[in-house]
């Protein structure tokens, strides 16, 4: 997606933090990095443990510094990370119209990594969502992996959906859906799969909205999305499902699913971005999932 480029995106509250001065050793790279990552991303499931025993990981977290020089929509259209603090304007509004009592969660920007109380925050862990902290952590550089392993080009709606899927689990969790359903293991019909097909829904919901959300002087966050881009951000929800993952290393599992199925996830996302987000009830479909 476009921003237009005289929207005012400053204010974010979006911040930047790193590993701080905590022991930090190589951490894990290779194989054993794409093997965390493909039961991370995108995740209500925390792996990230693994990443920390493995690659021995920063147990102090740097200071953190407010996002700067992100302006205006021309900075978030030239910079990945104005663009997801501008991203998160945008999805804030939307969901403050949506939401009653709505309050945002705090956007971190990782540097390198960084600790969490839901394990260790890095591009290898992907972006995820912390429940406990109310907090959306990213590491821009995660898009480059995920071009470089999953061969998708995460093109600025690609990110932007990665963005509205983490905070789909913020309004799972302030509105009751985590208490609700909480986790019950993996498989194709579990509650995990659920949530996460859900928060491809909300996302798809904010994509439909975002032209109509505006700055305090009236101007809109963002243009509406081409089919390029929407077909852009489609491959990204296929490139991250659970059977193409699998299907790299050679043996599709339905059983220990943890997020959906490339169809299952286009699917959703296009049910939010065809209807609204009440639309995006995965846990009241049986198994027509």
């Amino acid at each position: 997606m476009t921003f237009n480029s005289n929207a005012d995106v400053s204010g974010s509250g979006a911040k930047r933090r790193g590993p701080g001065g905590g022991a930090i050793a190589g951490g894990i790279g290779g194989l054993g990095a794409i093997a965390v990552i493909l039961l991370q991303i995108f995740t209500g499931a925390d792996f990230s443990s693994l990443l920390g025993g493995l690659g021995g990981g920063s147990t102090q977290a740097g200071p953190e510094t407010e996002v700067v020089g992100c302006e205006t929509g021309a900075d978030a259209n030239a910079n990945v990370d104005c663009r997801l603090a501008g991203g998160s304007k945008s999805i804030n509004t939307y969901w403050a119209s949506q939401v009653n009592g709505y309050r945002a969660p705090q956007l971190i920007i990782v540097d390198g990594s960084t600790p969490t109380s839901c394990g260790t925050a890095s591009n290898e862990t992907g972006p995820f969502y912390c429940p406990p902290e109310e907090t959306v952590y990213i590491d821009p550089t995660f898009f480059d992996v995920l071009e470089q392993q999953f061969g998708d080009e995460a093109g600025p709606l690609a990110q932007l959906y990665v963005l509205a899927h983490e905070y789909g689990h913020h309004i799972q969790q302030i509105t009751g859906i985590f208490d609700r359903y909480p986790s019950n293991g993996t498989g194709p019909y579990s509650n995990g799969v659920r949530s996460e097909l859900q928060a491809d829904c909300f996302a798809g919901a904010w994509v439909k909205g975002a032209g109509e959300q505006k700055d305090e002087h009236g101007v809109a966050y963002l243009q509406r999305p081409t089919d390029e881009q929407i077909r852009d951000a489609l491959d990204a929800a296929a490139a991250v499902g659970d059977d193409h993952i699998q299907a790299q290393s050679g043996q599709v599992n339905p059983e220990s699913w943890t997020h959906g199925s490339s169809e299952q996830r286009q699917r959703w996302f296009t049910t939010g971005l065809n209807g609204s987000w009440q639309a995006c009830d995965t846990f009241s479909v049986g198994n027509n999932l």
